[in-house]
């Protein structure tokens, strides 16, 4: 019987708008490859999710991949409000889904700096049972420690867990662990997911 929903942030309930963002910022396509490559696509990045990373150090380490563009890497990464948006159904999914009696938790790799700048993009956590974002414990999925922390912290029981993420590894690591996943697609499939398990309540 499923009691919990656990779902990851970016690319479920939150808008990742990554690209979309470079080019508000006046970026080329060109440009946005190359800085692409030298940030989310390069080692570090996923470092500064973790939080091991300061800001200054992460920026250092996209810069060390492609030193030619520091000015676009500061118009860029300086301040990344609106990088990250909330989903406009994501507030009112929680909701839902609390009044139908799950308890909702999140699991997601947020650095520090997203969190801060883009804050409005989460601000649905005030609904939610509580939660672990990668910077706060210096770990990221797939990693299956910051899964089972997430239980112990909750005292969440596998098997009462359904986990939601738009990453097939993730969700592959979470059912190794013995919980139920769903890659996210869309809302609507989700949903449809939740209504099928239900049964088993």
């Amino acid at each position: 019987m499923i009691k919990n929903i656990i779902f990851d942030f970016g690319n479920v309930l939150v808008e990742y708008n990554i690209k979309e963002f470079m080019v508000k910022k006046g970026m080329s396509p060109d440009m946005i490859k190359r800085l692409l490559k030298a940030s989310i696509m390069g080692p570090f990045w996923d470092e500064f999710d973790r939080g091991v990373l300061t800001e200054d150090e992460a920026f250092e380490g996209f810069l060390s991949i492609d030193p030619e563009i520091g000015e676009e890497l500061h118009t860029v990464f300086d301040n990344i409000h609106g990088m990250l948006t909330k989903r406009d159904f994501a507030t009112d999914w929680i909701k839902d889904l609390k009044q139908t009696g799950y308890n909702v938790y999140y699991l997601s790799n947020y650095s520090k700096k997203a969190f801060e700048e883009c804050a409005d993009s989460v601000d649905f956590i005030e609904y939610m049972d509580g939660g672990i974002m990668s910077h706060q414990v210096l770990m990221i999925k797939p990693d299956p420690n910051i899964y089972k922390l997430l239980l112990n912290r909750y005292n969440l029981k596998p098997e009462e867990c359904l986990f939601v993420d738009d990453t097939p590894q993730n969700v592959e690591v979470a059912q190794t662990l013995g919980m139920k996943g769903i890659v996210y697609t869309n809302k609507e499939d989700v949903d449809s997911y939740i209504s099928e398990i239900a049964k088993e309540r």
